[in-house]
């Protein structure tokens, strides 16, 4: 068999490769052969499909600006032993090339550790941050530092943090950092050893907003951790709260230097919110996770020949659909206007507080006010009138829910029913957040992930190579094109 002289190279290039514990997977050309980029974004709406993108401009009557990049590509998400994906495997492929199982965190699926993209640019001397609106120990953020065979090991990837030498971490807290949960052997105070490996730590906004160069490393993280160590949904949080873009914006400043950066940021809490079937805090994370991406279409423009941006999803979540059979072809968008609080909120401000006191003297209607207060639905009036207006069917699927709202508190309700119909949620607040959710011409299929292809979009350097149709494996190796380093999936030692 004979080579061309850029053939054999490659195929040389390869068997070293083999020999020195890669796998190589394609020369580099076949993704990109210019000049590389020095400054990397890699953004990543979890559990953004379609539909979550496509309500979103329907209900703002704005378009993305991810939307409008000039590169728009079709990625499919399936796991290597499972079609539908999790956020682990998912974000191990776009982090690695590799194409693992379900729950791994920077693996093979043999349990040999790979390299990500992101210790791929610290080791060719640029700085990293890692950026995510839930806890920066979970699935997504880990997969770019972390090599765990389960994603539930926060404690070890928390240890996995410290050791990482990157430069900025910000967004959620950590979940573990003391070793408590069950199964885990305690390696000390996680905190203990990040501070000892350099980081300086900022917990709230003031020492956020003193954050500078002179820092140094850095692990940043909000103040008021709603819930399981994440930053409060878009729609719940308070002007002292820190927004995405702006922990994209201050990640940006501190990283900037003349050898480049590599940065991944994560809209973590659309998949949260959309688990729930909540669109309309779904809606808010998605315009707070394009508000993030603006800051990094700002630096881009000051720096057009050096730049990538990509934006795309792990995978869709909800099974959320643009249409609902009780509306037929209408849609009535703006009367999510009328709901100002995540479903998260509500339940903890309202189901869990009314359960503790019931005792089975509160009843369904001591709930009216506190659902017309949160979401707007309304008890009284006509329905032709106002669409707020609760139908009867609809008042008495919400009383069938808070019957099971109140027996779940004494008993779990346990039944393949009762998951099809609340998944893993309170009844009455799945059953709220369903109707606003139909009036207004939306519905969901599941409270897990799909396998519906998510949209791929690229601007800047490079960005050609992430049109067409491929797995989200592909997107690291294209990413480590653009980066100068040929694609490949690197075993690391351990």
């Amino acid at each position: 068999m004979r080579f061309s002289g850029l053939r054999s190279v490659s195929v040389f290039v390869c068997m070293v490769m083999l020999l020195a514990g890669s796998v190589c997977l394609s020369h580099a050309g076949e993704y990109y052969s210019g000049k590389p980029a020095k400054y990397v974004f890699l953004f990543i709406g979890d559990g953004m499909g379609i539909a979550q993108k496509m309500s979103t401009e329907a209900i703002t009557g704005k378009k993305l600006v991810f939307e409008e990049f000039p590169v728009q590509g079709i990625t499919t998400t399936q796991a290597n032993n499972r079609f539908i994906v999790g956020s682990a495997a998912a974000a191990t492929a776009m982090s690695s090339g590799q194409i693992t199982n379900i729950g791994m965190i920077g693996m093979a699926p043999d349990g040999k550790h790979v390299k990500t993209i992101a210790e791929m640019a610290r080791d060719k001397g640029h700085k990293v941050g890692i950026v995510s609106s839930v806890s920066i120990d979970h699935a997504t953020p880990a997969a770019f530092y972390a090599h765990v065979p389960k994603r539930s090991q926060y404690h070890y990837i928390d240890h996995a943090l410290a050791a990482s030498k990157f430069d900025y971490f910000a967004g959620g807290g950590l979940k573990d950092p003391k070793g408590t949960r069950k199964g885990i052997e305690s390696r000390g105070n996680a905190f203990k050893s990040i501070k000892k490996a350099g980081y300086k730590i900022a917990s709230n906004r003031k020492d956020f907003e003193k954050l500078s160069k002179k820092s140094g490393k850095v692990l940043t993280y909000n103040e008021w951790l709603q819930d399981s160590g994440a930053t409060p949904y878009e729609i719940d949080r308070r002007a002292q709260d820190i927004s995405l873009a702006e922990f994209t914006a201050k990640g940006i400043a501190l990283l900037d230097n003349p050898e480049g950066f590599f940065m991944m940021v994560e809209g973590g809490k659309i998949d949260w919110a959309c688990h729930a079937n909540d669109a309309k805090a779904a809606v808010m994370d998605t315009i707070a996770f394009n508000n993030a991406v603006k800051e990094a279409v700002a630096f881009y423009k000051k720096h057009p020949n050096d730049t990538l941006i990509v934006v795309t999803g792990d995978h869709e979540t909800g099974g959320m659909t643009l249409g609902f059979a009780g509306t037929k072809y209408e849609t009535h968008f703006d009367i999510l206007a009328a709901q100002n609080a995540s479903f998260k909120k509500f339940t903890q401000e309202v189901m869990e507080p009314f359960k503790k006191s019931a005792s089975g003297k509160n009843t369904f209607e001591d709930l009216k006010p506190e659902i017309t207060k949160y979401f707007g639905l309304k008890f009284e009036g006509d329905p032709k009138q106002n669409l707020l207006v609760l139908k009867p069917f609809e008042v008495a699927k919400l009383k069938e829910a808070f019957m099971q709202s109140m027996a779940g508190h004494l008993i779990k309700n346990t039944s393949p029913q009762a998951a099809i119909l609340y998944g893993s949620y309170d009844p009455l607040v799945v059953a709220v957040t369903h109707i606003i959710n139909n009036k207004a011409g939306l519905a969901w299929t599941s409270f897990k992930h799909t396998g519906t292809p998510v949209v791929t979009s690229a601007m800047g350097v490079g960005a050609e190579s992430f049109k067409n149709h491929y797995h989200q494996s592909e997107i690291a190796k294209k990413i480590m094109a653009v980066m100068g380093i040929t694609p490949a999936v690197s075993v690391a030692s351990k």
